[in-house]
């Protein structure tokens, strides 16, 4: 099958639920205030917890106390609140995966990783608004999951031991399309912003001096997620060379900062966006 068929199957069983909809149409429709956004996101208790979780966290380092949802739309911007929103709602969807728990235990901690990592580059290259990108690399490689609902025995062939052929080749070579791709067409199905579509659906594109900052990024990160935690025994610049690092506009002492940033924030994020029905840590 092909990446939308697969996303197609998904979305019948891992569904969005009513009140993600329900807020979406607020956000979308201009008339809306922050009070009748805030009106929607208090009916579920779990997600206000979850957003004011995170308002108040090292994550956005907000001085003050955000203690209503009314205060976090107003301090943390409406875009933002709905990328928390979508983390929440999205994580929540898949909590009826069947798969082990080592398995959704590794995924997520990759997730968040390359949502930490992603977040931190994007800050170091003073791109506007970086934590929105927080979202990117949380969603990344959602197809994973699909392939694993669907497809779990060809996971394995999706990884190899070694570098020598890349994730995103291997997966090519096993299903035909990579993991994002599915990934994109999924978030299309759930009508998520194509700011988010459009960087996920390229992340495996080598030509990066012609995609966006914002697929730039990704790129990156991801790569050095996959470095640090499936391939920490070999050279990041087997995915991720040397010229990619300066076309992005890094170096390695903020990839250094990057990893050591995402080490001490992992578990934070972690307790707070697990999905509804499993403890991760």
């Amino acid at each position: 099958m092909k990446a939308v068929e697969y996303a197609e199957k998904a979305n019948e069983i891992f569904v969005l639920s009513d009140s993600f909809i329900r807020i979406k149409e607020l956000i979308d429709d201009e008339t809306s205030t922050i009070d009748d956004i805030a009106e929607v996101i208090l009916i579920d208790p779990a997600l206000s917890a979850t957003i004011l979780k995170l308002a108040n966290s090292s994550f956005f380092n907000y001085p003050g106390k955000i203690d209503t949802i009314s205060k976090a739309v107003l301090v943390l911007g409406i875009t933002e609140v709905y990328n928390l929103v979508i983390a929440y709602f999205t994580t929540d969807a898949f909590k009826s995966l069947d798969a082990d728990a080592k398995f959704l235990e590794e995924y997520w901690e990759c997730s968040v990783d390359c949502a930490l990592l992603i977040k931190y580059l994007g800050e170091a290259l003073k791109v506007p608004h970086a934590e929105r990108l927080f979202i990117l690399g949380l969603l990344h490689n959602l197809g994973e999951l699909v392939v694993k609902q669907f497809m779990p025995d060809s996971i394995d062939g999706c990884y190899g031991k070694t570098l020598d052929v890349p994730p995103w080749e291997l997966q090519r070579e096993t299903l035909d399309f990579t993991f994002g791709e599915c990934t994109a067409e999924l978030l299309k199905l759930w009508q998520l912003p194509y700011s988010l579509i459009e960087p996920i659906r390229y992340q495996d594109e080598q030509n990066i001096g012609e995609l966006s900052v914002e697929t730039q990024l990704l790129y990156a990160a991801k790569r050095i997620m996959l470095h640090t935690s499936r391939y920490d025994r070999e050279a990041l610049d087997k995915i991720l060379s040397a010229e990619d690092i300066e076309t992005i506009g890094l170096d390695k002492d903020v990839i250094r900062s990057a990893i050591n940033y995402t080490d001490m924030e992992r578990l934070g994020v972690l307790s707070v966006l697990k999905p509804s029905s499993l403890m991760i840590y």
